[in-house]
């Protein structure tokens, strides 16, 4: 029942009577007509409001038009450009009221702004859901990277207490020398386990450039060992975890080329410690 009401809305029965429809829609209007009785009695009663409606309004032509088209009949001119022309000054004079044509509805014009206005919402609203997601993720990322900062922590200085608690251990504190006299380095070294480990932590030493590193050396017989380079002002603070010996005399750091030297500079010697 709905879907009629809608139907008889919609302005395709006016546009039939006025026979401003396609053949398609003409057929169309005709089967819901013999379909429905509602819409046939829509029909004859837009039919009869419409002969109603010419009928109270309807104007007695002038003299002068009824020649001109008599006139227009009889030599069959052919140019009804004058014709339109003078039918509508006769038209205005005579206070002609011309019968508008009924306009459609405009439920799908509003259907369709509807639909329309709900799309921009939608999408406002999926762009509102991403942000926040992206935010999440973000937010999550941060967590994670903080949890692993927080772990890689713990777990360094899980291994440092280790060092200290480990008695197979020894503790040898590197002082400066005439080079570099504040200069001082702690080294944890283990023989059994052949373990070298230096503490950057307490670590006291001018910073180095970009052209050199601090060299660790370890004296096995009178002989200099190379144990690694490191850089005074690493950001890994801790204990730092060197070449492996089994056996050592002393240590000592020289200050090096980048990279190292496969012997030490004598000259550069920063700190030295002996057991």
């Amino acid at each position: 029942m709905e879907d009629i009401k809608v139907y008889i809305e919609s302005g395709i029965l006016e546009l039939y009577v006025l026979g401003n429809v396609t053949p398609e829609e003409r057929a169309q209007v005709e089967a819901m007509a013999q379909k429905h009785p509602s819409i046939k009695a829509e029909l004859d009663e837009i039919e009869r409001s419409l002969e109603l409606y010419a009928g109270e309004n309807a104007v007695e032509p002038s003299k002068d038009m009824r020649n001109r088209v008599l006139n227009s009949l009889v030599v069959n001119l052919g140019d009804d450009r004058t014709f339109k022309s003078a039918r509508t000054a006769t038209d205005e004079e005579n206070n002609v009221i011309p019968i508008l044509r009924a306009r459609s509805n405009n439920i799908f014009k509003y259907a369709f702004a509807a639909c329309f206005a709900l799309l921009i919402i939608s999408i406002a609203g999926l762009f509102s859901v991403y942000n926040k997601l992206q935010e999440s993720n973000n937010l999550v990322a941060s967590l994670q990277s903080q949890n692993q900062q927080f772990t890689n922590q713990v777990n360094l200085m899980d291994r440092e207490l280790g060092v200290f608690r480990d008695p197979s251990f020894k503790m040898l504190k590197l002082q400066g020398t005439s080079k570099s006299p504040s200069s001082a380095l702690m080294v944890a070294w283990s023989p059994a386990r052949k373990k070298v480990m230096i503490d950057m932590a307490n670590a006291s030493m001018p910073a180095n450039d970009k052209d050199h590193q601090y060299q660790l050396w370890a004296m096995v017989g009178g002989k200099p060992v190379d144990l690694g380079v490191f850089d005074a002002d690493t950001t890994s603070k801790g204990m730092k975890e060197m070449k492996s010996i089994a056996s050592a005399d002393a240590f000592a750091v020289t200050l090096e080329q980048r990279g190292g030297s496969l012997t030490p500079t004598m000259d550069q010697m920063m700190m030295i410690g002996k057991f």
